[in-house]
């Protein structure tokens, strides 16, 4: 009895060459030197947690002139229960969502603004702080802040809140 060999199918063969061209695609990429930069170096990699950059990029929005509040009001009234507990942060990051790659991130800031202002300005600003901020702090590029204008913050909402807490202290 003679062994006989079964030749292969075309598909079978593509199959085949596939499979080499994969193999020998990842041995040329290993081959190949790492890109470096500055989070990527020969000593090591840096990563950076997506909560550090929505820390880096809240700060920097709050610091423009304008900017009333961060987040929507839903945001906000949570923010406001957390501060009130003994012991609790001012919460820099919300109102700021971040979607970060290993080298670039993108930035979603929603702000409240004050009244009179001029939005295209304090959104410029916004986004000029936040850039510079984050390529400084982190190292990463970032390829866009969107800024989504939630409210605008009028004078009299100050006087109401004002004659409101007066009231109150008089109650207790």
């Amino acid at each position: 009895m003679s062994q006989s060999v079964v030749p292969a199918t075309g598909e079978e063969r593509r199959q085949a060459e596939a499979k080499a061209a994969k193999e020998q695609a990842k041995a040329q990429e290993q081959q190949q030197p790492k890109e470096l930069d500055a989070l990527h170096t020969e000593h090591g990699d840096t990563s950076i947690a997506d909560t550090v950059v929505a820390k880096i990029a809240g700060i920097a929005a709050r610091e423009v002139p304008g900017v009333f509040a961060m987040g929507n009001a839903a945001r906000r009234a949570i923010n406001q229960l957390a501060q009130r507990i003994p012991g609790g942060q001012t919460n820099v990051s919300g109102g700021v969502s971040v979607e970060k790659g290993e080298r670039q991130t993108a930035i979603e800031i929603a702000i409240v603004v004050d009244y009179g202002v001029s939005i295209v300005n304090v959104a410029d600003q916004i986004r000029e702080n936040v850039i510079n901020a984050v390529e400084y702090g982190t190292g990463l590029e970032v390829v866009g802040v969107n800024v989504n204008v939630t409210d605008v913050h009028l004078p009299e909402d100050d006087d109401d809140a004002d004659t409101g807490s007066s009231s109150s202290e008089g109650l207790r």
